[in-house]
């Protein structure tokens, strides 16, 4: 083998590339470019794409080499066709060149088929729970299918009562932008009502704490960690704004707030008449965290489970059994115990480059880097060859995204100009995370902004990579800052979740001569089709087991 793979699971699998036969590709690097959360839509008053200043990709959209993508459900490995894409299982998508099984369907599986209940660390938490102490659930309450679905929390919780245990409490973190912006107490009901029907012959299910996803627990690779410490202080400790139900402290923030988003809601302690939590950890309690998607969920496992954590003073910690509801992170065995095994990622398409000693790089700022790295590489930490590989990651602003639109577009542009321009460099790929973050907070104006940020971004790196005889491929990985709010007769919804609207793939390569056309023999063409076609335009032959590439070559 001609490299040093760091991924031990990988060290003995010989991966080649052919070469194309009439295609040897150009002489420059290729640049894949996402606009992460900028999908298409007809234009309308909420559509901040099409509202906004964008002459690049109108350009882009007029091209010949120029088509539409779907970005949600099965095409991504997501169990309905009405569930949303999102970034992580579309940078799966992106780096594998193939349809993944994504978190939800495999918990969806494992509940169905009942292995879930048969897990030993499933009966490692009910037999705590036996012992004496008390069954924890934490997670966001939604059925939004991004980071968690309820629905596994309910089969959850009757499993529990079915199995004999008498005490259990919920820590709910509310939603708000996978859903709708306010609509954290139709959860809450249903919530409320499965725990009331469980409440007899002397058992004791109860919510305990909660707050806004964007207010505790739920930060991202390490960009906040202050909220991951008032979530821990909330959860185990009780420390926090007292109230005497969740439904009260909703009602609150609603009064207090009447334009505000369930992701802000602050935290709150739900208390029992003489003020004391009902719900802190203590020793001997067992703790299962039901989000499954591992970027927002790995810092509260740590700080839940690691007996080595040095991010915020946690004091005392108890003794806890903690489980997540899938794997999060299997390089860094991200928890220790989990109930469902996660999607298994190999022979990605940076595996591949690295087997043939091509040179490349990945860029984003803090919010999209995992993206581009860690998603795009199988779920997997770390370089894949760290001679041949360059990550930079610019560090997010923490400030609200509205506040500061242009984000770190300007500087992730400058650094990809220096990648490129670095001695046989071969592949690129970056996120641009303006169109997604800003979109997510509802604020038109601001994300209209953010998306001309990212327009005059690309229209830069295209200049620059033209220049150096590569090619260009703009792209996204979901839609979002198109549909902004929509409007309901004289009524603005505002929606700050994604959509299910495809989003645009185009090619720009200024070399270009006929060699090649878009493929009009694939049905539905979407985001796993793209690696395949990166690897046609620099040359090689596509894995046999990839979807087809988006070109075919004319002479063939």
């Amino acid at each position: 083998m001609r490299w040093q793979n760091n991924w031990a699971a990988a060290i003995d699998m010989k991966l080649e590339l052919k070469p194309l036969e009439n295609f040897s590709g150009r002489k420059g690097p290729l640049l894949l470019i996402v606009m992460d959360g900028i999908g298409v839509m007809e234009d309308h008053p909420g559509n901040a794409v099409t509202r906004a200043h964008t002459p690049v990709l109108d350009k882009l959209l007029g091209s010949a080499l120029s088509m539409q993508l779907v970005t949600h459900g099965t095409a991504v490995g997501l169990p309905r066709e009405v569930d949303m894409g999102n970034s992580e299982v579309g940078h799966n998508a992106l780096g594998a060149g193939r349809v993944i099984a994504q978190g939800t369907s495999l918990v969806d599986r494992a509940i169905e088929s009942g292995s879930m209940f048969e897990n030993g660390h499933w009966i490692s938490c009910i037999n705590r729970a036996l012992a004496g102490g008390t069954l924890h659930f934490l997670g966001l309450l939604s059925d939004g299918n991004v980071h968690s679905n309820m629905g596994h929390l309910f089969s959850m919780l009757e499993q529990a009562y079915l199995g004999g245990v008498e005490r259990v409490r919920v820590h709910i973190l509310l939603d708000g932008r996978d859903v709708a912006p306010r609509s954290a107490l139709k959860y809450l009901e249903l919530l409320e009502d499965k725990l009331e029907a469980y409440n007899v012959e002397g058992a004791d299910y109860r919510i305990a704490s909660g707050g806004g996803r964007q207010v505790i627990t739920m930060d991202r690779y390490d960009a906040n960690l202050a909220m991951v410490k008032e979530g821990y202080e909330c959860h185990v400790k009780g420390i926090g704004p007292k109230t005497d139900s969740a439904r009260s402290a909703i009602e609150a923030y609603y009064l207090d707030q009447p334009e505000g988003s369930d992701q802000y809601i602050p935290p709150f302690v739900v208390c029992d008449p003489t003020g004391e939590p009902l719900g802190t950890m203590q020793d001997g309690d067992a703790v299962i965290l039901f989000n499954y998607r591992g970027d927002r969920a790995m810092e509260i496992s740590r700080a839940l489970e690691r007996d080595e954590f040095d991010e915020f003073d946690r004091g005392p910690r108890p003794d806890l059994y903690f489980c997540g509801i899938i794997e999060y992170d299997g390089d860094l065995s991200i928890p220790r115990n989990y109930l469902v095994s996660p999607p298994s990622i190999e022979r990605t398409m940076v595996e591949y480059m690295c087997a043939e000693g091509l040179r490349t790089f990945a860029i984003s700022e803090t919010q999209k880097f995992g993206h581009v790295t860690y998603f795009w590489n199988g779920n997997r930490s770390g370089y894949i060859c760290e001679e041949l590989e360059k990550y930079d990651e610019v560090k997010s602003d923490l400030v609200p995204f509205n506040q500061k639109p242009k984000m770190k577009a300007r500087e992730i542009t400058d650094q990809t100009k220096v990648r490129l321009n670095e001695t046989g460099m071969r592949f690129g790929r970056i996120n641009f995370a303006n169109g997604d973050m800003v979109g997510h907070t509802g604020d038109f104006e601001a994300t209209r902004e953010a998306v001309e940020m990212v327009d005059r971004c690309v229209g830069e790196l295209i200049e620059e990579t033209t220049a150096l005889g590569g090619i260009v491929i703009v792209t996204a990985d979901h839609g979002n800052a198109e549909e902004v709010y929509l409007k309901n007769g004289d009524e603005k919804i505002i929606k700050t979740s994604h959509t299910l609207n495809p989003v645009s793939f185009t090619i720009v390569d200024s070399a270009y001569s006929g060699e090649y056309r878009l493929n009009d023999a694939i049905a539905d063409p979407g985001l796993v089709n793209v690696a395949a076609t990166v690897f046609n335009l620099m040359g090689y032959q596509a894995p046999e087991d990839y979807e087809p590439s988006l070109i075919t070559f004319t002479g063939n």
